[in-house]
């Protein structure tokens, strides 16, 4: 919990915050609310309704976690891919494990979002027009960097240049199934885009042969993570389904229909074919 901090000189302290380095006081000791900055945190949940809908704060609540969420799993993306770049099998496979940690909670945290009744619901959901869940910024990130890229759903996405600017430099950078043929390939295992045959035969030959046993375990990570990726997206279906049924969504998608068309898309293709194959 503690930041890393060292006396300085005028009998105070240097506090290096997330990188950052400030001087803090012996009268500015450091203390929870102040480290986690509870205070910006908790003054974030802006109720539009009036008079307040007893449940508008539970939805803000709940789509704020989310965001957290999305945020720190954007950072376990980048860093298993950096991971594989440098060959490091055993890190990586430990952070796509606390990847798969968060989106179970993600699952689960949909739960808590039903128990709002949709007549609860009713109450605040015109306030939240045009705004809408397919704006996520760092939803798209997630897909970008898992594999999943779709340049067309860049058009109604970026508030800001800075969001714009990231979702452009996502898609130009490698992704997670980038980074993972590349360790194929320096593991004799080669993986031509034109060649769909010799990639099957890689693939066959990783999952079947024990000198590539680790590569076998990562993919199966990778996969862990499609997975649970594909679980929230189904059961965050459901839960728009039991609250607006076919109702239009507040971005103007057709709402539950629309995110159902979502529901096949995949991180890794070819590591569901490849169950074909064994």
């Amino acid at each position: 919990m503690d930041p890393s901090e060292e006396r300085a000189a005028g009998g105070g302290r240097q506090v290096r915050r997330f990188g950052e380095v400030s001087e803090v006081s012996e009268e500015e000791e450091l203390t929870y609310g102040g480290y986690l900055r509870l205070p910006d945190l908790l003054s974030l949940q802006t109720l539009l309704s009036d008079p307040p809908a007893h449940d508008e704060l539970l939805f803000i609540v709940v789509h704020q976690a989310y965001e957290l969420w999305f945020r720190e799993m954007v950072f376990e993306l980048e860093t298993v891919r950096d991971l594989m770049a440098s060959g490091n099998l055993t890190r990586a496979r430990h952070y796509l494990e606390r990847v798969h940690a968060i989106e179970r909670l993600m699952v689960e945290q949909i739960a808590v979002l039903e128990t709002m009744s949709p007549q609860d619901f009713m109450e605040f959901r015109s306030n939240l027009s045009p705004a809408s869940g397919f704006q996520s910024v760092q939803f798209r990130e997630i897909e970008f960097l898992s594999g999943l890229k779709n340049r067309a759903l860049m058009r109604h996405l970026g508030e800001t240049s800075e969001e714009l600017e990231r979702l452009e430099r996502r898609f130009r950078e490698p992704t997670l199934w980038d980074g993972f043929c590349e360790l194929l390939e320096r593991n004799g295992l080669p993986m031509p885009g034109d060649d769909e045959e010799v990639r099957r035969k890689s693939m066959l030959a990783m999952a079947r042969e024990p000198e590539h046993l680790e590569l076998f375990y990562l993919s199966e990570a990778l996969l862990s993570h499609d997975e649970l990726f594909s679980l929230w997206r189904q059961r965050h279906v459901l839960m728009v389904e039991r609250m607006i049924g076919s109702k239009t969504g507040t971005g103007g998608s057709s709402g539950a229909s629309y995110l159902r068309t979502t529901l096949d898309r995949k991180f890794y293709p070819e590591l569901w074919e490849l169950r074909s194959s064994l």
